[in-house]
């Protein structure tokens, strides 16, 4: 039987013209970039209680749960941008079905009327739930309760959008530290440009954006980087290697030499996070949809966004490429 694993599939010396791609590239890029931007800037995110504030109520409902009928009720009830979401239980806990998460958003009236309001709409809930859901029963049934005041949420959406630029400016750091600066720049660009197509895309979807989301693309960060660090490694070693090759040339070489595991990388990933977005149920689809995302445009960004800008920042071969002997091209 022959060996038909990816690795024997994947050409051993790949030869694409990655940076002669470069503008068509970069028109796809701002194109990208300025539909996310709109897109933010006219729909906005969705975003979740941990940003809007509001109630969220766990219950347990005697069995499985019907997540259609409970978010129909409690639609009904006055609240149509509520959530509902099955949870499967600990390994400690002694149930042996789902229980149902409920959030219900800040009501814009419930603003002016702080924890007294969210109070009310916790026991309006309660009611229509006792009325139309079998195995309902109230309080006996009511796992744990919480309100999140417009304060808190935000206060956690300032410390979202701080987390995130604390990490783009390390990455600066690290990478101006390690490299030059034109690599410096190239890296957080890249990283930047996945960013904002990660919140064009939610803005595009809908998919609410929570807290769970900003460690998503805190993770996309870190991925990222990885895929674009060992591109410029390499380029950093060619440039050592190949003196009087172009810049172009050199760019294109080091891309081709790290692409067999770029691919599988991403490959791997994808395969785990596929599995956790078809099964790792409604809790975890925001933050397995947006790694999945995420693993795209990181790729994308570290072939065709970090390393055609060295073109473009004019990258010279200075003291950090080093000065150890090697072939000429």
């Amino acid at each position: 039987m022959k060996d038909i694993s990816l690795v024997k599939i994947l050409p051993m010396e790949p030869k694409v013209p990655f940076i002669n791609l470069r503008f068509f590239a970069a028109v796809l890029s701002v194109i990208a970039l300025l539909m996310s931007v709109y897109l933010f800037s006219s729909k906005g995110l969705n975003y979740g209680i941990d940003f809007t504030g509001g109630t969220v109520i766990e219950i347990d409902t005697g069995g499985d749960p019907d997540l259609a009928r409970i978010r129909t009720v409690i639609n009904q009830a006055g609240f149509p941008g509520a959530t509902v979401q099955g949870i499967a239980p600990d390994a400690s806990s002694t149930l042996n079905h789902n229980y149902v998460r409920i959030g219900i958003p800040l009501q814009k009236e419930t603003e002016e009327t702080g924890a007294a309001a969210q109070q009310i709409a916790m026991k309006v809930a309660q009611d229509a739930l006792i009325e139309n859901i079998d195995g309902f029963k109230g309080s006996e049934n009511i796992r744990s309760q919480e309100a999140v005041g417009s304060a808190v949420s935000g206060e956690l959406r300032q410390k979202g959008i701080l987390a995130v630029a604390l990490a783009l400016l390390m990455v600066l750091g690290y990478i101006w530290f390690r490299f030059e600066w034109q690599f410096g720049l190239g890296a957080v660009f890249a990283l930047f440009h996945d960013v904002i197509l990660t919140i064009g895309v939610f803005s595009l979807t809908q998919i609410e954006f929570n807290l769970s989301i900003i460690a998503a693309i805190l993770t996309i960060v870190g991925y990222s980087l990885n895929d674009t660090v060992i591109v410029y490694d390499r380029i950093r070693e060619n440039l050592r290697k190949f003196k009087k090759m172009p810049l172009a040339d050199v760019l294109n070489l080091s891309i081709n030499d790290t692409l067999s595991r770029t691919i599988l990388t991403s490959l791997t990933t994808l395969l785990a996070l596929f599995a956790l977005y078809t099964l790792g149920g409604a809790g975890l689809r925001g933050f397995s949809f947006a790694m999945i995302w995420g693993v795209f445009v990181g790729t994308y960004s570290s072939i065709f966004v970090a390393s055609p800008l060295l073109l473009l920042l004019k990258l010279k071969r200075g003291v950090n490429t080093g000065n150890a002997e090697g072939n000429s091209n």
